[in-house]
């Protein structure tokens, strides 16, 4: 019998702690449905609370009183807005019914926080280009149709984001070039070759603009931009790709310098096998041009492969390359009196000076990568990889070369706490060393062998309060050339995003660098008429990037993306 009154005097005690507790917040519950009545697995949003309905529809929230705004989204279905009013110690049953609609899938990047996230989780402005991009516009070159995303321009081949490269005549780019994520920026001048990867492999392109130091270090200065190749389908598959097209003549006889009509064309050819373990594709192609004006001609032949093994569910290794040859011809200066026959003009535009006959670049490059992806659990996940990456060019009238090698390794693991994405956590470390040896890296006209070692730790937290997402992270790099030279630069980025009824809103602000290329440090040459004098002194350059925008799809075929930007 004491036993029996404790029992009761215990549920007793449960049963007024639970009304108490329920006297302070409200329940609102109900079903969702489509038009026809059946039940969707929706989710609902009311205020700070998130839950999903079972498989009959039923939904049950436990709210703070007063006025609540109510979502209800579900794929393929219109989101439904509701404005309800709760009571302390109430309830309040609530059924939705939503219409069918045509939705426009959120696209997936990698690039901005260097992990698979929604475009709107991006902190920054991030333009993409897709295959269909590629091939509507018929391009040579990926630049070609990276130059029509919004905020970039190109001059001369050279990318400028958001105004933050100028223009530097063969030397470095404040633009980080990836490929599958890999660096590919040129050893020595740190350029960037647009024909680094055949665009029949390129699946999209992701542009990151504004400062992206605090995940990639030197040279994402002013952005990044990240050429994803195709994934490998299972079964054999093939692809042919061709273009072709014709140049128009001078408009005046007195500008003629061929007796024909030139042309421009290319193909690429790509054949792949894949099962459930084993999967690998190889791309042949090959182009020529013979330019708009006098010695203007171009050859290029390339290669590509890729190959995969997944030898268990969550892992996968992946071992890829590229190689391209490209010959071309170049138009120093145009023909003015007393260079060439200008047949009586002030000067000929298509025609060329006389001592830059016979000028021709050759340029060779390539890289080999391997990375093995490690998916450890709903809550962690990491990635291992090398690479090599060489570039060779010799010139012809001025004669000089350069060799570089650029071995890269980054260990890099996700933390998303508890299986979400409430929190996330970014951490690696990335390590590059490069060899440049060049006949014009060296003191009085002899050859010059150069090294540069990088070694850089990063760490980038997401952190979701309500409906507010913050990010917070910085990268340390440590720059050393030929043993000396040392400079150690911090990069931090702090940002923010807010989903809201407007669209969704970011802000961002953060720290770029770029480390001087060996060619800026070391070049001993003549240009334009100029001798360049080496400046092994050179420190790096950094950058502020701010911006806050808005994004969001205004119909199921629009979609609207505004920002205002700042880059000291």
């Amino acid at each position: 019998m004491p036993v029996m009154r404790l029992l009761i005097f215990l549920g007793l005690a449960g049963t007024l702690v639970d009304t108490a507790g329920a006297q302070g917040t409200a329940v609102l519950y109900g079903v969702v449905t489509d038009t026809l009545g059946a039940p969707l697995r929706a989710t609902v949003r009311a205020g700070d609370g998130e839950t999903a309905a079972d498989a009959q529809g039923r939904y049950r929230l436990h709210l703070a009183p007063g006025r609540v705004a109510v979502r209800v989204n579900h794929l393929g279905f219109a989101a439904l807005v509701d404005t309800v009013v709760v009571v302390a110690g109430d309830s309040l049953e609530r059924d939705y019914r939503l219409q069918a609609a045509v939705v426009e899938l959120q696209p997936t990047i990698v690039t901005a926080a260097k992990h698979s996230q929604l475009l709107d989780q991006s902190v920054t402005s991030v333009a993409l280009v897709s295959d269909t991009d590629l091939a509507r516009r018929a391009v040579s070159t990926v630049d070609e149709a990276v130059n029509k995303a919004p905020g970039v321009l190109f001059l001369s081949g050279q990318v400028n984001i958001r105004g933050s490269s100028g223009f530097v005549e063969g030397l470095g780019s404040r633009v980080l070039l990836l490929v599958d994520g890999v660096p590919a920026n040129q050893g020595d001048r740190g350029g960037i070759d647009w024909d680094m990867v055949p665009v029949a492999d390129v699946d999209h392109v992701e542009v990151v603009k504004g400062a992206g130091s605090a995940l990639y270090g030197s040279a994402a200065l002013g952005g990044v931009v990240n050429l994803i190749t195709h994934d490998i389908p299972v079964g054999f598959h093939g692809r042919l790709r061709a273009t072709g097209g014709a140049y128009a003549n001078p408009p005046y006889d007195a500008w003629q310098f061929r007796d024909y009509t030139g042309g421009l064309g290319g193909a690429d050819a790509t054949g792949s096998y894949g099962t459930e373990t084993l999967r690998g594709s190889l791309t042949l192609g090959g182009r020529h041009s013979d330019g708009y004006r006098e010695q203007d001609r171009s050859d290029q032949w390339e290669t590509a492969g890729r190959a995969e093994w997944l030898p268990q569910p969550g892992t996968r290794v992946t071992a890829s390359g590229a190689w391209t040859s490209h010959q071309y011809q170049n138009f120093p200066t145009w023909c003015v009196p007393g260079a060439c026959d200008t047949r009586g003009q002030a000067f000929q535009p298509f025609m060329i000076d006389n001592s830059g006959r016979g000028s021709y670049t050759r340029s060779n490059k390539g890289y080999v990568a391997a990375t093995l992806d490690r998916t450890s659990s709903r809550s962690f996940a990491w990635q291992a990889r090398g690479s090599w990456l060489r570039t060779h060019f010799t010139d012809a009238n001025p004669d000089d070369w350069s060799v570089a090698n650029r071995l890269g390794a980054e260990l890099r693991g996700v933390l998303h706490a508890g299986g979400r994405d409430d929190r996330v956590f970014t951490v690696g470390v990335e390590a590059a060393h490069t060899g440049v040896t060049s006949d014009i890296f060296g003191d009085s006209g002899r050859v010059g062998d150069h090294t540069e070692i990088e070694i850089a730790p990063f760490l980038e937290a997401e952190q979701r309060l309500g409906r507010l997402r913050v990010t917070a992270g910085a990268r340390l790099d440590h720059v050393s050339v030929d043993g000396s030279g040392r400079a150690t630069v911090p990069s931090p980025r702090i940002g923010a995003v807010l989903p809201s009824a407007f669209g969704t809103w970011r802000a961002s602000a953060g720290r770029g660098f770029r480390a001087p290329t060996l060619a800026e440090r070391f070049v001993t040459t003549r240009a334009f008429g100029f001798q360049v004098v080496p400046n092994p002194g050179l420190r790096p350059e950094t950058a502020w990037s701010f911006e806050i925008g808005n994004s969001g799809a205004f119909a199921s075929w629009g979609r609207v993306d505004a920002a205002l930007f700042w880059t000291e």
